[in-house]
């Protein structure tokens, strides 16, 4: 009996060493993301970026000689849901944690990495997610604050327009456009001739396309989700709307061109990352992706790569896996791609988490996203 207790205490101290020899062997990086519901268009794309990202790293050693352990846990697009999910991988001591996407959802749980001191990389953009002190929350996709001016003053300096009617979708997301925008619109003194609230998920926007046909604007700013941008575009197409339509980043993706068909021929704005933007390292990122996944990358896509290759780099440069120093480390940070190169172009982060990089104006032509021009950044950064 002696002899079995002490081949039983053995065998499990050999399997508690090897769980500890795999632990530290890998690093632990959950990916919480919108995969079914609303979402699921941005969801999925940033997951299979993120992905991309996870095995090109691995196939070339890890971070600091630690493979990545990582795994996509579905929001539903649901703010409650997202926040169980973070509660859940917290749980499990993460170095990182990935996404959401959906600004309700980043509001909601982002309070949870905040108190475990764990930072959180998200795609949102509502404006008020890096205004409210949380040292803890970085962006891959432009904030509210630094897209909104952009394309104010495009439609000001270039197009000259005196009114704009502004579509939105009632969620943070939409708020927080609608907000800046009426902020930018007013600066440059463009009047707001009508301003009309959607619904996420909306199905029928035959009565707001009515609406603006009324309102006579110059312009028409439209600022909803996906689904929601193609189902508008095709409306607006159907009842013959003539007035000039513009966007931000989601009203000109891959996914509102494919679903839209020719009714976003003609749809102008600015984007904040393009698969199409005229950049070698996005045109070799864009090739891998769609040879792996069949379908071609949006900006979602692009945010989840780098949000992986965000987290090597600022890795390497700290020389160790602590959360503490990484958030520390991103204060004030810019990489470029020489010494960066998954981060595909130079980005730079203020002391707020919020990201800043040159950008794109854009049009759809013919079926596909053709950029007219590159925004360079709008603050000066040193490079790493």
């Amino acid at each position: 009996m002696r002899h079995l207790a002490g081949a039983v205490v053995m065998a499990i101290a050999a399997a508690l060493g090897a769980s500890g020899a795999q632990a530290q062997s890998t690093v632990y990086l959950p990916d919480v993301i919108e995969l079914s519901g609303p979402g699921a268009v941005s969801g999925t794309n940033w997951r299979d970026g993120v992905a991309l990202a996870v095995d090109e790293i691995n196939n070339a050693g890890g971070i600091l000689g630690r493979k990545i352990a990582t795994e996509h846990l579905d929001t539903q697009s649901n703010p409650g849901v997202s926040r169980a999910q973070v509660q859940k991988v917290l749980d499990r001591d993460p170095y990182v944690v990935l996404g959401p996407i959906y600004s309700g959802s980043v509001k909601v749980n982002m309070a949870l990495t905040q108190a475990a001191e764990i930072p959180q990389i998200v795609g949102a953009e509502a404006a008020d997610i890096t205004t409210q002190g949380n040292p803890w929350v970085f962006r891959t996709a432009f904030g509210q604050q630094f897209s909104m001016p952009k394309i104010a003053n495009y439609l000001h300096d270039r197009l000259k327009v005196k009114t704009v009617a502004l579509v939105w979708v009632n969620n943070d997301f939409g708020k927080g456009g609608h907000d800046n925008f009426a902020k930018e619109m007013k600066a440059r003194n463009i009047e707001i001739a009508a301003d009309i609230s959607t619904e996420q998920g909306q199905v029928d926007f035959g009565s707001d396309v009515i609406k603006l046909k009324g309102a006579k604007a110059d312009a028409i700013f439209v600022y909803t989700n996906e689904e929601e941008s193609a189902r508008f575009l095709i409306e607006a197409k159907r009842q013959g709307l003539a007035t000039p339509l513009f966007g931000e980043t989601t009203l000109l993706s891959q996914k509102v061109v494919e679903l839209a068909g020719p009714a976003a021929n003609g749809v102008r704005g600015h984007v904040g990352l393009s698969a199409d933007a005229p950049v070698p390292a996005i045109e070799d990122f864009t090739r891998k992706f769609s040879e792996r996944y069949k379908y071609r990358p949006d900006h979602n896509g692009i945010k989840g790569y780098n949000a992986v290759y965000l987290v090597k780099y600022v890795t390497e440069k700290i020389g160790k896996f602590d959360s503490k120093a990484f958030g520390a480390a991103m204060k004030g940070l810019t990489l470029t791609p020489d010494k960066a190169p998954g981060m595909l172009m130079e980005a730079s982060w203020d002391q707020n988490g919020d990201i800043d990089r040159a950008s794109f104006l854009a049009e759809i032509v013919d079926g596909k996203q053709k950029i007219v021009e590159t925004l360079p950044k709008l603050k000066g950064g040193k490079g790493e």
